[in-house]
């Protein structure tokens, strides 16, 4: 493995600490959280993960946090939940790759419900 200079270093320092303010709570008004259940991982749940998060970075959304949670909606993985100001909670299962731009677009950015894509969560 070739050795890295110090600049180099530098720079993946400097881009990994901007990943990191991406997990940072504060001053954040928007929280997606994608159930990492088992199931869900094994459904694909860590693709959404990725994606919304690519897709929130691409339409440069500010103040929004992604975490990951067990369980949330069975047999509807992955699913994905977002608590914000406009929408107050809701729900998304059974979401695919390709429904993430929407739901960063319409809900995130909007505060639309995208309703072919909402269920009730499981009661605990």
């Amino acid at each position: 493995m070739a050795k890295l200079t110090l600049e180099e270093l530098h720079e993946i320092r400097s881009r990994e600490q901007e990943k990191m303010k991406k997990r940072d709570i504060h001053n954040r008004a928007i929280h997606v959280i994608v159930s990492m259940g088992t199931s869900g991982i094994e459904k694909g749940a860590k693709v959404i993960l990725n994606e919304l998060a690519d897709e929130i970075e691409r339409q440069n959304v500010e103040g929004v946090i992604i975490t990951q949670a067990g369980s949330i909606k069975k047999g509807a993985e992955p699913v994905v939940q977002i608590h914000s100001p406009k929408v107050g909670l809701v729900t998304y299962g059974n979401v695919k790759k390709s429904d993430c731009k929407n739901i960063v677009e319409k809900t995130v950015k909007g505060g639309v419900v995208i309703n072919e894509l909402a269920v009730t969560p499981d009661e605990e």
